[in-house]
């Protein structure tokens, strides 16, 4: 199909990544039926089992318990007579949501526990003249208080019952000693701030450039139909120098957002016969070797066109959408107004913007390349949502919005993290 209306309606084009100079833009063969990742869609063996389906995703807004009405408090009759000694425990228990060190400092006795500091230091919160009922309330679910709080609601998810809360109420009111920490890296308010200084680009240094090496490989690999990549794109380094700083976009064919490792396996499927399912070992390589190709390349993703500036609206909806028992939004952690830029025990919240251009990322706690919509996939489980399909619409419109926040920065491709 070759036209204005293509190139407006921001299908997948040739342009620049064509076959030929100055050739029109048309669009490009994609498969357009079925799903782009494995089916059923099963987690990753090696990460958390359980299933949170009581619980809401980015793609299910209806299933965790509704959020209480402001002021609607549990009342408290008489005073609470826990024990501290357990509910200190309970505090620094991680098995649950990482525990409250995570985000708090909790006295002398955290000194040395690499806390948090997205949350206030409570160290002397015992001072502080608050009501039993005050503290049960708001580790039973703070939202009854303020409704816009990043506090999970540890009893309304389930994840401690009334008698345990009673003991960390219990421990709580013991604390009114300041912190006094042995290092300034045990302080979360002096700690450094991690910078990314290796060369990612050196493969002695970045394990994660086997990707380049193996997408040109790749490259040249005939399909079940006896196409190659390299059949049309003979020259990809000069045909692909910018394509990939305008991925995702709307496809318009698929009515939805189509990031690179979605194209990659669409496209190749349609032209070679290949399967490179996205999150494989081909496709990741392949997503790798076209960002790769696109370094120093500004991202410059479409989101002034009607159906791409509705489906970033709709990314950005997304990531204010709380999910999962620890009941988070990506801007809990990802906006400096509240958890960005901070401490959550010894992992820095970095901000929205600069969380792109790296991507794919060879990371090295799991000693394996992710794409970003694993990266998204990670987050929810970690949080205690069930992850989706890495195609799924909702990751797309997640990674526009995001990628839109990240327009302007250039790629440096594949990223090195921990």
């Amino acid at each position: 199909m070759i036209g204005a209306a293509a190139g407006m309606l921001g299908g997948a084009l040739w342009g620049a990544a064509g076959p030929a100079e100055g050739q029109a833009k048309r669009e490009a063969p994609l498969a357009l039926e079925g799903p782009a990742s494995p089916v059923p869609w099963k987690r990753y063996a090696d990460w958390p089992k359980p299933s949170w389906d009581n619980f809401n995703t980015l793609a299910k807004t209806d299933a965790s318990p509704p959020a209480p009405k402001p002021e609607a408090v549990r009342k408290i009759a008489e005073e609470i007579k826990g024990d501290p000694a357990q509910g200190q425990k309970l505090v620094f228990d991680r098995s649950r949501g990482g525990g409250c060190l995570a985000c708090h400092a909790m006295g002398p006795a955290t000194a040395g526990a690499q806390v948090g500091n997205v949350g206030p230091d409570l160290s002397e919160i015992g001072n502080a003249g608050r009501t039993d009922e005050w503290f049960y309330n708001y580790i039973f679910d703070a939202r009854v208080y303020n409704p816009e709080t990043v506090m999970p609601p540890w009893g309304a998810h389930g994840l401690y019952n009334g008698e345990e809360i009673r003991h960390m109420v219990a421990f709580l009111k013991t604390l009114k000693t300041p912190v006094k920490y042995r290092s300034d890296a045990d302080n979360p308010e002096k700690r450094p701030v991690p910078k990314e200084d290796r060369d990612n680009l050196d493969a002695l240094v970045n394990p994660g450039m086997w990707a380049v090496d193996k997408a040109k490989e790749l490259w040249s690999a005939k399909g079940p139909s006896g196409g190659a990549c390299v059949a049309c794109h003979a020259n990809p380094e000069a045909q692909f120098k910018t394509w990939a700083a305008s991925m995702p976009r709307w496809e318009q064919r698929l009515n939805k957002v189509m990031g690179v490792e979605e194209f990659v396996f669409r496209h190749a499927k349609a032209t070679t016969g290949h399967s490179w399912l996205m999150q494989s070992e081909q496709n990741l390589a392949m997503a790798v070797y076209l960002r790769h190709i696109a370094n120093g390349a500004e991202i410059k993703v479409d989101v002034t066109s009607t159906p791409a500036k509705a489906a970033a609206a709709r990314g950005h909806q997304l990531m204010e959408r709380k999910i999962g028992q620890l009941n988070f939004a990506c801007l809990d952690c990802h906006a400096p107004a509240k958890g960005a830029l901070k401490w959550i025990r010894g992992q820095w919240l970095g901000e929205s913007k600069g969380q792109i251009p790296h991507f794919p990322t060879w990371r090295t706690s799991r000693l394996e390349i992710w794409d970003i919509r694993k990266r998204f996939q990670w987050c929810g489980v970690a949080i205690r949502a069930n992850d989706l399909p890495p195609d799924a619409k909702e990751y797309g419109e997640l990674e526009l919005y995001l990628t839109s926040l990240n327009n302007g920065l250039k790629f440096n491709v594949p990223g090195i993290r921990h």
